[in-house]
């Protein structure tokens, strides 16, 4: 028995080193701070002790508390990882365990170092000490169970698989202690089965201390590996049996016998392992009956569908569908992207810094066609030439890109989510792009379904103002009325100084009442449709200017150039994005009209130096309808000057910085007859 004491704890201490020096390459963890690799160096220095010096040893027993100290230490850094912390009553039982190992440490100490003690006294500190060790044990799992139950395990697979090493540890130790202390020995088939349950937990902390732990979990390959460490554990528990068999019964031969039994079995079993027939057979064992999916559907369904139904905090739908599907594959971050004719823009990020760049056509039409889902790390190695070429390169610049997902909702693409890469580094399979197809086009539905409700809420606020805007015209009505009457009995009464009085008194009421209406107007309501014609620009802005002076200082600096367009709407548009920059403007800044030619178009600007717009606000609300910075702003504006120019067929575009003002650029067609005499061109006035 002591021979299998040795021999397995020596594989154990050989294997547990072999597993911390794996720990000692750049980025080879996915665990946090080297604890890991501090823990498995103490526990190979344990079994190493329990193999070279014996079991009672007080070497080997401060080594011991050394190991759990080290798995104590994994488990607080796991506790603390990814901004989560525990309650303080889990803090305070972090720091009694600590306390206790600690204090057993200076019992192991002191019955070591102090030579004048009694037997009864060292027995007295051996009972101590082993008590001590129990409740640190039960400490521990109580810890272990508070870390599986809370957020600091959620979604990490490489730390739960660590976490559950060190429950397995804890609980060999307290059952290895609980034994020992009712018998009153350490019975050495204890110890023995102590280092047997060391060696089937090396397989887990292999998984676990891997950077690709997730795809040694769940691919075959991987399932085929997990049980040829298995079966190695199983030939050295059995070579260590067969090795004690024969020291015990082979006289003077048994170390003879035992290394023939070593070389002999060793060479086997390389021969076998190393058979293409066997390892054709075990893969084919493997897939068919061993197999588990990499998922739990039920569960990631279930998160999937709650964090896209149930919102927390700030986040918009944008948001929460980027990180529900970041969810399924633990990304760190991911970007939405929307269409936009034939461009994706970025329309929301989360936990995403950088990348404000336009996806352009080429990605958008390749994802409208295929549907594909693209894993980028493919693109960068060459191995996927389907989808090279169609990714732009600021995606494949960025490292921590991982894959492309397709939104697509009744076959057409809505928009696209670009994935970071997960905490834990691998690469896409096949259960990967089931997945995540699904959950793409299970998002662009929830997406589209939030565009229409979005385009009935605003149905609903054109309704609302429709019926406003009928109400006033009642109300105008009754106000005419009112001036016709008195338009009408002033021929008659004119010289009357009471009638006078009453005159002056309604037409006071009535402008009163009037300039209330337009207030609640808000906009100067419908205009008859003009035709098109030339029309010069520099004296139609001068007009606007020279309207606006007594208001706010306006500059024009305008070249003679003819935009064929609506006069009346052409006066309109600039009116609006005029009033709309001197509200933004303080009142010694001047607001610049500018008008300069453009190829076969004439640039309108409206510059300010006001306030300024937010990307987000310019890209999301500047021109959505009754949507406004200004308190009691109906948000008219901009939206009715971009209908006017697109009726016209140009276009308004907007640069914006907050606290540095902005320039709307109004893109008209220029008229053809640029080379006639601008005196005989029309200037429209609006209506």
């Amino acid at each position: 028995m002591q021979d299998l004491i040795l021999w397995i704890h020596a594989l154990a201490a050989l294997l547990f080193a072999v597993l911390a020096a794996a720990q000692a390459r750049p980025g080879a963890s996915a665990l946090p701070g080297g604890r890991l690799a501090v823990a498995l160096t103490l526990t190979a220095l344990w079994s190493l002790a329990v193999a070279g010096i014996g079991f009672g040893d007080v070497v080997t027993r401060l080594t011991e508390t050394l190991r759990q100290l080290g798995w104590l230490g994994l488990m607080i850094a796991l506790a603390w990882t990814g901004g989560t912390r525990p309650d303080r009553p889990i803090v305070a039982l972090y720091v009694v365990v600590s306390a206790v190992l600690v204090l057993t440490l200076s019992l192991t100490v002191a019955a070591g170092t102090w030579e004048q003690v009694s037997v009864e006294a060292k027995a007295a500190i051996d009972s101590a000490r082993l008590v001590l060790r129990i409740i640190a044990a039960m400490g521990a799992l109580v810890l272990l169970r508070d870390l599986f139950q809370g957020p600091a395990l959620r979604g990490r697979t490489a730390a739960r698989l660590a976490a559950l090493a060190a429950a397995s540890l804890w609980i060999t130790d307290l059952s290895v202690y609980a034994g020992a202390w009712i018998a009153g020995t350490w019975p050495p088939a204890v110890i023995a089965a102590r280092g047997v349950a060391l060696l089937a937990l090396a397989p887990m902390l292999a998984l676990a201390s891997q950077r690709r732990a997730m795809q040694l979990q769940l691919s075959r390959t991987v399932a085929l590996q997990s049980l040829s460490v298995v079966g190695l554990g199983l030939y050295a528990a059995l070579t260590g049996i067969a090795m004690g068999v024969i020291g015990d019964f082979g006289g003077a031969n048994a170390r003879m016998v035992q290394t023939a039994l070593v070389f002999g079995s060793a060479a086997a079993l390389l021969t076998i392992a190393s058979t293409p027939w066997l390892r054709a057979w075990a893969k084919v064992l493997v897939a068919k009956h061993l197999f588990s999916h990499r998922y739990d559907y039920r569960a990631e369904w279930l998160r999937f569908t709650e964090t896209l139904g149930a919102p927390g905090g700030e986040e918009q739908l944008d948001q929460r569908v980027v990180k529900a599907v970041a969810d399924i594959t633990d990304s760190t971050a991911g970007l939405l992207l929307v269409p936009d004719g034939e461009a994706l823009l970025l329309a929301a990020r989360w936990n995403w810094t950088g990348a404000e760049e336009v996806a352009g056509a080429p990605l958008f039409r390749h994802l409208a066609a295929t549907h594909r889902i693209i894993e980028l790390d493919a693109v960068r190695g060459g191995r996927d030439p389907a989808d090279a070429g169609h990714v732009p390169g600021w995606i494949l610049d960025h490292a921590d890109a991982w894959a492309i997902v397709p939104l697509v909702h009744d076959a057409r693409l809505t928009g696209a989510i670009v994935l970071a890469r997960p905490a834990v580094d691998r690469g896409l399979d096949w259960e990967d792009f089931d997945l995540l197809g699904v959950a793409g086009r299970q998002a662009a539905s929830y997406l589209a379904e939030d565009r229409a409700r979005s385009a009935l809420a605003e149905a609903a606020r054109f309704d609302e103002f429709n019926r406003r805007f009928a109400f006033i015209l009642h109300d105008i009505k009754n106000l005419v009325s009112q001036v016709t009457l008195v338009a009408r009995n002033a021929e008659r009464h004119a010289d009357n100084p009471d009638f006078r009085a009453d005159m002056v008194a309604t037409l006071r009421e009535t402008s009163d009442r009037m300039t209330m209406l337009l207030s609640r107007l808000g906009q100067r309501g419908p205009r008859p449709h003009e035709a098109s014609q030339a029309v010069a620009v520099a004296p139609l802005l001068t007009r606007i200017a020279d309207r606006r002076r007594s208001q706010h200082p306006v500059h024009v600096e305008a070249e003679a150039v003819t935009v064929r367009a609506a006069p009346g709407a052409l006066e309109t548009l600039v009116d609006h994005l005029v009033q709309n920059a001197v509200e933004a403007s303080v009142p010694d800044a001047p607001v610049v009209l500018s008008a300069h030619r453009e190829g076969a178009r004439v640039a309108v600007e409206v510059r300010d130096r006001g306030s300024g717009m937010s990307a987000a606000f310019v890209r999301d609300r500047l021109f959505k309808p009754f949507d406004s910075m200004k308190p009691g702003g109906f948000g008219i504006g901009a939206f009715e000057a971009r209908q006017l120019a697109e009726a016209m067929g140009g276009e308004v575009t907007v640069m914006s910085r907050e606290g540095q003002g902005t320039c709307f650029t109004v893109l008209l067609p220029i008229a053809a007859g640029e080379g006639l005499d601008m005196s005989e061109l029309s200037v429209g006035r609006a209506a």
